[in-house]
This record gives C-alpha cells, sequence and structure tokens, in this order.
C-alpha cells in the first residue's frame, strides 16, 4: 500500500498546476499520468476568456466576470472567483518564469490577439516570448511567411490569403516564401511526411542550421515581421529560437501547427521539469480504473499497472480532461464519468446535444456537460459530495473552452482553487488538532 498527501489524477496543464502547488506546501504528492497530455495539440497560449456566451467579444477578461455571470451563473469561474482567478493565473505565470519559459500578458490584464495558423486573430492572454501579441497598428513594414519545404503541416498561402482578409493588415505587404534545407532529402522517404519534431532534430545539424540563418537573412529584414511555424528544440525550442533572433535580428511570430505542437510542449516539459526539481512522483503511462469510497471520502483508488496494490491519500485532485483524453465518455444516449461514475449534468434527449449547423453562433450543448460538483469543487457519487476528491479543468460542467477561449485559463484556475482548498482543509484540521492538544 502507497499513501501520499495529495494525488494527482491526470498530466495535463490543469494536473501540474495542482500537483506543483501541492509540492510548494511541502506536500508528499503522486501525480498520476496516463500519457500524451492535450498540451500536444494546443496553441502554447493561455486563453482566459475571449467571448462571452452571447458571443460578445471581450478585451479585459477579468472586467468581464460579472457579465459573464449574468449570461451563465454555472460557470466555474463564478466558484473560483475573481481574486482566486487572477491569484493562480499570475502563480501561473510566476512558475514558468523562474522555470526558463516567461510568458507575457499585456498592460492592465488585457487579450492581445495571437496571429493563427489559419491566418485568423484569436484573442488570448498570456503567450510565449516568441508569439506576436497583436495590436492596431502593425509596428511592421513587412509580412513575410516561412515555411521548410517537404512540411507537411504548415499552408503558408492559406495564412497569408486569409490574413489579407482582416482590417488590420489590408494595406500591409504579405508574402511567403519555402526554405530548402541542405541534405533534407536524404532524411526523409516521401516527399511529404515530416512532422515538426523531425524538422527540429534535422535543425541540430549545424549544416542545416547555418543555412536557415542564411536564408532568413536573405528573405527579411529587421523591419519585417517573420511568421515561422514552430519547428525549433525538443526542450530547448526557446534556447534555438533566442539563438535564430541573436543571429538573424529579426522578428519572429511561431505559430503552432498540427500535432505535435512545439509551443504547447514546450510548456508540459517546463511543468514536468518543475514536478521533478520539486520532488513530486510520477506514474507515467498508468491511469487510475476504480476507487473505494466509504462515509462521502475516497479512501484507496487502484491503477493499471498497479492492479491490486491500492494508493491512499488524504486529497484526490482529479484533472482527467473531456472527450479528447476520456475524462468524459459520450455514449448513445448519456454522458458518464467513466472512472468514479461521478455525476454529470447533461441534457436529454440526445438531439439536443447540438445545435444545426457546426458553426453555430452559440456554444453547442455537449461542449459545456460535464461533472457537477459544490462550491468546493467536490463532485457527487449518488448525491454524496465527496469531500477529499476535487475536480478541475475541462471535465467540469457549465462552460465552453473552444467557444469562449477559456479553456486554459478554467484549467489553472480551478486546478489552483482546488489544491487551495485541499491545503486549507489541512491546515483547519492541524488547528482543531493543536487545540485539542
Amino acid at each position: 500500500m502507497m499513501h501520499y498527501d495529495i494525488v494527482v489524477i491526470g498530466g495535463g496543464i490543469a494536473g501540474y498546476t495542482a500537483a506543483v502547488r501541492g509540492l510548494q506546501a511541502g506536500k508528499k504528492t503522486l501525480l498520476i499520468n496516463q500519457g500524451q497530455s492535450a498540451l500536444h495539440f494546443s496553441s502554447g497560449s493561455i486563453d482566459v476568456l475571449a467571448k462571452l456566451p452571447d458571443g460578445s467579444a471581450v478585451t479585459h477578461p477579468f472586467d468581464a466576470l460579472d457579465k459573464l455571470k449574468q449570461q451563465n451563473d454555472q460557470h466555474p469561474y463564478n466558484i473560483v472567483g475573481q481574486a482566486s482567478l487572477m491569484e493562480g493565473l499570475h502563480w501561473f505565470q510566476h512558475i514558468m518564469t523562474d522555470a526558463g519559459l516567461p510568458m507575457y500578458h499585456q498592460p492592465e490584464g488585457a487579450n492581445h490577439q495571437r496571429i493563427t495558423p489559419l491566418g485568423t486573430l484569436k484573442a488570448t492572454w498570456l503567450s510565449q516570448p516568441f508569439v506576436y501579441q497583436h495590436n492596431a497598428p502593425l509596428p511592421f513594414k513587412r509580412i513575410v511567411v516561412i515555411t521548410i519545404e517537404g512540411y507537411r503541416d504548415f499552408h503558408p498561402q492559406m495564412l497569408q490569403d486569409n490574413l489579407r482578409q482582416h482590417v488590420d493588415f489590408a494595406n500591409t505587404h504579405i508574402e511567403h516564401k519555402t526554405i530548402t534545407l541542405p541534405g533534407f532529402n536524404a532524411y526523409r522517404r516521401n516527399p511529404n511526411e515530416l512532422r515538426s519534431i523531425d524538422i527540429a532534430r534535422f535543425l541540430k545539424q549545424e549544416k542545416a542550421w547555418d543555412h536557415l540563418c542564411r536564408t532568413l537573412m536573405m528573405l527579411a529584414t529587421p523591419e519585417d515581421l517573420v511568421i515561422l511555424p514552430a519547428i525549433m528544440g525538443n526542450g530547448d525550442g526557446l534556447i534555438l529560437m533566442n539563438q535564430l533572433r541573436e543571429a538573424t535580428q529579426l522578428h519572429f511570430h511561431e505559430v503552432p501547427t498540427m500535432p505535435p505542437s512545439l509551443l504547447g510542449i514546450r510548456i508540459e516539459e517546463t511543468l514536468n521539469r518543475t514536478f521533478i526539481q520539486l520532488g513530486g512522483i510520477q506514474l507515467k503511462g498508468d491511469k487510475v480504473v476504480k476507487g473505494a469510497f466509504s462515509n462521502g471520502q475516497l479512501t484507496e483508488i487502484y491503477t493499471q499497472n498497479l492492479r491490486d496494490m491500492p494508493i491512499q491519500a488524504k486529497h484526490f485532485i482529479m484533472a482527467t480532461g473531456s472527450y479528447f483524453s476520456q475524462g468524459l465518455k459520450a455514449s448513445q444516449q448519456q454522458i458518464s464519468e467513466p472512472v468514479f461514475e461521478l455525476e454529470i449534468t447533461y441534457s436529454e434527449p440526445r438531439s439536443s446535444w447540438r445545435h444545426s449547423q457546426f458553426f453555430a453562433p452559440t456554444p453547442h450543448p455537449f461542449m459545456t456537460f460535464g461533472v457537477q460538483t459544490n462550491t468546493q469543487l467536490n463532485p457527487y457519487q449518488q448525491g454524496i459530495a465527496i469531500k477529499n476528491l476535487y475536480c478541475c479543468g475541462s471535465m467540469l460542467s457549465g462552460y465552453d473552452p473552444v467557444f469562449e477561449g477559456s479553456g486554459g485559463g478554467v484549467a489553472i484556475a480551478t486546478a489552483y482553487y482546488a489544491i487551495m482548498q485541499a491545503l486549507k482543509t489541512d491546515s483547519a484540521a492541524y488547528s482543531t488538532q493543536e487545540a485539542l492538544i
């Protein structure tokens, strides 16, 4: 039998947030990480709130929370509250900076516009150093979109054409260029099979790196914005981007591409490195399959790999994600939480789960389905709140992370709030025990 102060179930951004904060508080913490998280598919930026449920744009997320509550009083931000939301996000920002991956936002807590791989603009709150934070007017004379010959997951012509449709770039000269890396043909078996991670490995070769730097300086000037797919590094991407800027003196905007997203992987690697440095214990490639409950408490859990060896803890934080990562399961007529059979908020019948049009002016209902909790983020099982289990991130009900542009913010804020609730409970229990003595 293994015993911990805190067990975190799920290795995405919410899981790591809870685990790292628990370790900072001196708690013996176990992280159970099933495998590749959704960060491998993410933009690498942290969205807090880009749109309200009625579709109206948000420029200052924290100032919009009152309107959000009026339109959706079930939103997780209403549980967390503005103070805890801001505290959690700023804590996350400091953690990333201290670990070597600084992330930035606009003054006064405003959103900024991020140029996407499709050439659209997306409102976000926190971005990595080589993500251009657009606010009109454009401070560059040209935009030069760069791709690598044979790279399958980036389409510069589409980015260029769509960006030209935006009013902010209507009078800006935009062009795209393709760079051929020497020796690249021998590195691949067919003309279009390579992914970002393959190019990152190839650029470790000095000849390829030097050729990239020289070619970029021929194609662009320091007065241009160079849009580059995220192809730098596997564990050292930010270091290489700094070296690229120093060698070329160019201004870069990295865009995430099809998985694996190196910008998202940078966040995961940074969090994982911090977790290990703080002394965390991790079960990688394992998943929780069941738990035992008694008197409104989760007493122990069992994993697929450890089988009959139970894991006990004072507190459990659950961050298993939504449908994508199988934290929620959809069948023909119902939505369920597959590990502990926690109570789910969803509507019936199935025909009410979505709008008739895929691109709808309001969120699809199924995106707002998820685990129901109380104000401490304790979930319910058969009508009973499980007091030492806390749910966070995209498994929660009451919001649409895609439509609202709130995924990263909710993940960090609810995970931070959940672990602080657990730490507060421990502190209260200690104070009571001390008083009795």
